[in-house]
């Protein structure tokens, strides 16, 4: 436990300030007076001890409390309380923009603005009120990116594997002092709540946090192969990489990339999705202010000809890539094609098995959690659910559990789910649903396609509120396509052979959850089940960092083994170099001279 000495002054206030702390009063009525700020913070526990107790334990005593802080407080203890508008630099509500400023590009370590005479209108999905536009970098700004990149990356190769430690660690703690910043342009480009956009950052910054410790990975071999000749291994960089993200997880996926790729000795040009960028530019500020010199982290914007500059131009080395099949695809074919390394998380479509003997209570709310929470727009979202035998009677719990869930806009107190990112997403989902239900048979346990927000500020905002649907077959286009969008679909089977039977026949092999409390089963199901990454009793099965993200199938190009962050994502952003030396003993040249008559031995 790390103890750590507060002054009281305002009890709410203070509070506030103080999430996964334990309070410490040497007075009963001391706990007292705070007990009512209590549940407005989250403040672990509260002790009263003795002012004797604590002289004892080497603290300093202040007239009121002293906090103590668990080191392993979860990110569950943190608020995720909306900062005041009054209280920050940076926007936390969904009223319209009277100036919105244009998103710049990010090169050598300066925001430039483009001169691009073409852009891309960025509207808050809450409102459709324009929050930026964003340019189609020129193809000047493109080569400028790769030219910084390229100039930067033989200096940053030669600095100390501890030098661009200690600028991780300077990142990372960066990233947790802007987290509700972040956040907040999560919220407001993307959809996300509140909530789960500080979820998305967290998921990031785990993965920047593990690679503060890749020096202990970066270690090579060394084996003496015959006499006076050792070979050696050890891990390069690739030189220039490039990093294509999606609008799903503007943080988690940026920090899936920059920081395994930079700390290994690479620089980076990176394109957020022109959708929501504004989380991707907090980072690149973060990386200048942590000490990342000019070039080592660019940012490029556009679409269609942006990526194609990535795939071609020659001195970038690899590619990261989230995204639909179809551009995941082709990006793969062309940048292999062009000898480039590529990883490519494509499309999911994630099964749940539900187990008559599982927690019935806990596995609704896994269920429903998983399937609805960020609207949908999860590639591990839990799409679709296998009610296997007598846990078919549960479906309308199941439902009953979704009605209750709030859908809002994502600075709204209480909002379980916002809206999804686009008009033209919203009507995707929609004409699923219609052909689904309309034209081939399912039926339509839950209807949140005609959900309209009651406030008229949200009037033209991209709401769809949690769908469920029943009766789905394996021919139906709800089933064969990916939604990513707030709808669930249920299918029933009779035995445990005949789900993982079904599960296993889909294209898809991203992640897969089953449901029960049975050892036995779960052993057989993770031993039979196809899908790279497997959830027992858990909905979204993410491994994470010091693991890989390890879908498999049609979710990963190329069949797989190219995997983001942990040991793998180490292997993708480096190259083994092996050096085989020999250094004869007898030329030496400070050994002890010899009197001796020559010999021919």
């Amino acid at each position: 436990m790390k103890l750590c000495p507060i002054e009281y002054q305002d009890p709410v206030n203070t509070c506030q300030l103080l999430p996964g702390y334990t309070l410490m009063f040497t007075s009963r009525a001391a706990s007292r007076s705070l007990l009512s700020a209590l549940s407005r913070n989250t403040i672990s526990r509260v002790q009263v001890v003795s002012r004797s107790k604590l002289t004892m334990s080497g603290l300093p005593v202040y007239p009121n409390y002293t906090a103590t802080r668990n080191l392993t407080a979860t990110s569950h203890r943190m608020t995720t309380d909306i900062p005041a508008a009054s209280n920050v630099d940076y926007i936390v509500t969904h009223e319209k923009i009277a100036n919105p400023i244009n998103t710049q590009n990010f090169i050598d370590n300066e925001f430039v603005e483009s001169k691009s005479t073409q852009w891309i209108d960025l509207h808050d999905p809450a409102t459709n009120n324009l929050v930026t536009r964003v340019p189609q970098s020129t193809a000047e700004e493109l080569k400028a990116a790769v030219d910084s990149a390229a100039k930067a990356f033989p200096g940053w190769k030669k600095t100390s594997l501890l030098t661009r430690q200690q600028i991780m660690f300077k990142f990372v703690s960066l990233i947790r002092e802007n987290w509700d910043k972040l956040a907040a342009s999560i919220t407001l480009e993307q959809g996300k709540t509140f909530a789960d956009a500080k979820g998305d950052v967290l998921r990031g910054l785990q993965v920047a946090e593990t690679a503060c410790g890749i020096t202990t990975q970066m270690t090579g071999e060394v084996l003496e192969v015959a006499k006076d000749m050792e070979t050696r291994s050890y891990r390069e960089p690739l030189g220039v990489v490039a990093a294509i993200c999606p609008f799903n997880f503007p943080a988690m996926i940026p920090l899936w990339c920059l920081p395994v790729a930079a700390i290994t000795g690479n620089t980076v040009v990176m394109k957020p999705s022109e959708r929501d960028p504004g989380a991707a530019m907090i980072l690149a500020d973060l990386a200048r202010q942590a000490g990342f010199p000019p070039g080592v982290f660019n940012i490029i914007h556009g679409a269609h000809d942006a990526v194609n500059f990535i795939i071609d131009e020659p001195r970038i080395k690899a590619i990261s890539f989230v995204g639909s099949d179809k551009a995941g695809n082709y990006i793969y074919a062309r940048g292999a094609a062009n000898g480039k390394r590529v990883q490519a998380n494509l499309g999911a479509k994630n099964h749940a098995a539900v187990l008559p003997d599982a927690n019935k209570n806990a596995t609704i709310n896994a269920i429903v959690g998983a399937a609805f929470g960020a609207a949908g727009q999860r590639c591990m979202a839990l799409s679709t659910l296998v009610l296997v035998g007598e846990s078919k009677s549960w479906l309308p719990e199941i439902v009953e559990a979704a009605k209750q869930l709030k859908v809002n806009a994502g600075f709204e107190s209480g909002a379980d789910l916002g809206p999804v990112i686009s008009q033209h997403s919203k009507d995707r989902i929609l004409s699923i649903i219609k052909q689904s239900v309309e034209q081939e048979g399912a039926k339509m346990e839950l209807d949140g396609t005609g959900f309209k927000h009651p406030d008229p500020k949200y009037a033209d905002g991209y709401f769809v509120g949690p769908t469920i649907l029943s009766g789905v077959t394996t021919e139906m286009e709800c089933y064969k396509k990916e939604i990513f969008g707030p709808v669930l679909v249920t299918m029933e089977v009779e035995t445990l052979d005949e789900a993982i039977e079904l599960i296993n026949r889909n294209m898809y092999g991203n992640g897969v959850a089953v449901f029960t409390n049975s050892g036995a089963t779960a052993t057989k199901f993770q031993r039979e089940i196809e899908a790279g990454q497997v959830g027992i009793n858990t909905p979204i099965p993410v491994p994470l960092p010091m693991f890989s993200f390890t879908g498999n199938k049609a979710s990963i190009a190329g069949g797989g083994g190219q995997y983001f962050y942990g040991k793998a994502g180490l292997n993708f952003y480096t190259q083994l170099k092996t050096v085989t030396a020999l250094w004869r003993s007898e030329d030496a040249i400070a050994q002890k001279a010899s009197t001796a008559m020559p010999t021919h031995s």
